[in-house]
């Protein structure tokens, strides 16, 4: 695609998007949201709902409500497990946060496979993936080896593959980096580690809404996720946990709480299990939090994911051939798989610079973020970004870049970035 591509052509793409209508079910403005990696857009649909909710159920029904609420974490799960992760009903539970969920599963696994005593796990692994497994491998005497990757195109399958020995129990790694965007392929990997007898725990952070990750046709058999990126639930939304049906009973979760008990209002003394993923629940479940999902799963159910990752290539082959157009002679470069297919929904770019042009952008009405040590990641989400936002997007961080604009810009660490 040559650089000098005329504004209006991309403004005729958004014109024939099959996804173009969805926009007008999310909130917007004139902000150019490059973000939705991080935190989604807000469905328009979902004040009234939660108000709704809020006012005839918490107002209303009051505790008459629980009859109902009880079989959200599950009601739920089934339509994410059935719009978003390709699994079986019966086997994706909404519940805690993605951390909790993954210690919980990690915890259940290693237990399972007794006499193992190696973890792997991405050196660039999310942090508080890498921060859980270390403490569970100092709690319980294992080794925790963590794997060469490359910052810009993520971890070498054959890497993993010469790690994976029968004292293995346990991998985990994020289908799509969250630093660079790399997309492993879920399928091969669950094959690998499976040869030598290990489970694979996936987070799905950042690929579930963006990708289609088929968990069931992969022979997925743990994975963990957060739904307020991609899936829109809102921020602090309740994470999913999935486990494969055929391994519910086997394993046992190290948080023993009365909502993953069976016949849990009989307040049996001793615990027991309950039968399917509710076993792997704690405690009571954020009703709000949850309830926020039904519209975005909405949106989500009419687009379908495989558009959703059609159009998720699309605008990220466009943003990396403007990049190298207009920004590459001002020393960006790109900072993710080039190769679509080794590429989930968003895109890094490297730059010296990169925490103040990422301030800049955004006073320049352009939302993306910045990730250590010199990235600025940008994660257009099909159902609300336009072809137009990322030309646009990319041609006032041409001006930045041509102007020194960032030369303004503060350079003083914040917490949140």
């Amino acid at each position: 695609m040559p650089g000098d591509m005329p504004r209006q052509s991309v403004i005729q793409w958004d014109a024939e998007d099959p996804l173009a209508a969805l926009r007008e079910r999310f909130v917007t403005d004139d902000l150019i949201y490059l973000d939705g990696n991080s935190l989604g857009r807000l469905p328009a649909a979902t004040p009234e709902h939660l108000a709704r909710l809020v006012r005839d159920g918490w107002g209303t029904d009051l505790v008459r409500g629980w009859p109902t609420w009880i079989e959200w974490p599950r009601r739920i799960g089934d339509r994410i497990a059935a719009h978003a992760l390709g699994a079986r009903e019966g086997e994706v539970i909404i519940s805690d946060s993605t951390s909790v969920n993954l210690y919980k599963l990690a915890a259940a696994a290693l237990d399972a496979r007794p006499g193992r005593r190696t973890i792997l796990a991405d050196a660039e692994e999310f942090p508080t993936d890498r921060y859980l497994l270390q403490g569970l491998a100092a709690q319980r005497g294992h080794t925790l080896r963590m794997l060469p990757s490359d910052l810009d195109e993520g971890l070498d399958p054959a890497t993993l593959e010469a790690a994976l020995t029968e004292d293995v129990a346990l991998v985990v790694l994020s289908a799509v980096s969250y630093r660079c965007g790399a997309l492993l392929d879920i399928a091969a990997v669950t094959a690998a580690a499976r040869r030598v007898g290990a489970y694979v725990l996936w987070d799905l952070s950042h690929a579930v809404g963006s990708v289609p990750v088929e968990l069931t046709a992969n022979g997925v058999d743990l994975a963990v996720g957060c739904t307020y990126k991609y899936l829109n639930g809102g921020p602090g939304a309740p994470a999913f946990l999935y486990v494969r049906r055929e391994l519910q009973e086997s394993l046992r979760q190290p948080i023993w709480g009365w909502f993953g008990q069976r016949d849990q209002f009989r307040m049996s003394a001793d615990y027991e299990p309950a039968p399917g993923p509710d076993r792997f629940l704690v405690g009571t479940p954020p009703v709000l939090g949850m309830a926020a999902l039904d519209p975005a799963l909405d949106v989500l159910a009419v687009a379908g994911v495989d558009r959703v990752r059609d159009k998720s290539v699309r605008l990220g082959r466009l943003m990396i051939d403007l990049a190298d157009a207009w920004l590459a002679p001002h020393g960006f470069h790109l900072a993710s798989p080039r190769d679509q297919g080794r590429r989930g929904g968003h895109v890094s770019l490297r730059h010296p610079e990169a925490l103040r042009i990422s301030r800049a952008l955004a006073a320049a009405g352009v939302v993306g973020d910045y990730r250590e040590p010199d990235r600025l990641r940008l994660g257009p989400a099909p159902l609300y970004t336009r072809y137009v936002d990322v030309w646009d997007a990319m041609h006032r961080l041409r001006d930045i870049a041509e102007r020194r604009a960032w030369t303004e810009v503060p350079a003083e660490p914040t917490r949140v970035t």
